[in-house]
């Protein structure tokens, strides 16, 4: 079945950014989307390990260990970076400051409530920022594989995992979809090329609810 890659997924997410933006962006595929903000767009990444302002991945040769965001990764750093305390960075988060959240996912439902931060039985290392992030970022966006590695849906009537926030999604966006939350239900607005509207239902425990604008997503 085709699919997007992790890059083109990033690459639709950030679409979504405006100029002015603060955005937070989760570990894993939600960090690619520092690699696509669109030229001569001014828009400003805020990690809660404490720095504003990071760039994109450092080249081969040019990673300076000293630089890291919240999932230990080597970052770069804009013009005018920042570095803070872990406390003056979630003052920001829970003050309300971050337009943008960007986050992976375990389990998305069809009420927007998310589950990201533990599998029972497993080791957790801590809950990190998630729940302080999409509990008080204006918009929340998923960006995640469709199906689990077996081939189960992820996008379900009910989140079966513990969750991280009730009710803040706003958007998710995987390999095969792009979808919105709204009161009535998940909203298949774009699909990956070569597939069909039914086949990403396929993939879905959730009912989607296909656009009259449905379109589909730039590979």
């Amino acid at each position: 079945m085709p699919k997007l890659e992790r890059e083109q997924i990033a690459r639709r997410v950030a679409a979504e950014l405006r100029d002015g933006y603060y955005v937070n962006l989760g570990i894993g595929m939600p960090t690619l989307v520092a690699n696509f903000i669109p030229a001569g767009m001014d828009v400003v990444l805020q990690s809660e390990n404490g720095m504003l302002g990071i760039g994109p991945y450092p080249l081969d040769g040019d990673e300076d260990p000293d630089l890291i965001n919240a999932g230990k990764e080597t970052v770069s750093e804009m013009p005018g970076t920042s570095y803070f305390s872990s406390a003056d960075s979630f003052a920001m988060i829970r003050g309300g400051h971050i337009d943008l959240s960007v986050l992976g996912a375990m389990e998305v439902d069809e009420r927007g409530n998310i589950a990201n931060w533990m599998i029972p039985g497993k080791m957790v290392k801590g809950m990190g920022g998630a729940m302080d992030l999409v509990a008080s970022a204006r918009r929340v966006v998923v960006a995640m594989e469709h199906t689990t590695r077996d081939g189960a849906p992820k996008i379900l009537k009910r989140c079966t995992l513990p969750l991280t926030g009730v009710s803040v999604v706003d958007t998710i966006a995987t390999e095969m979809a792009y979808i919105r939350v709204t009161k009535e239900g998940l909203v298949l607005e774009e699909i990956a090329p070569g597939l069909t509207a039914e086949e990403v239902q396929r993939a879905t425990e959730a009912k989607l609810i296909v656009s009259p604008h449905l379109k589909i997503m730039e590979s």
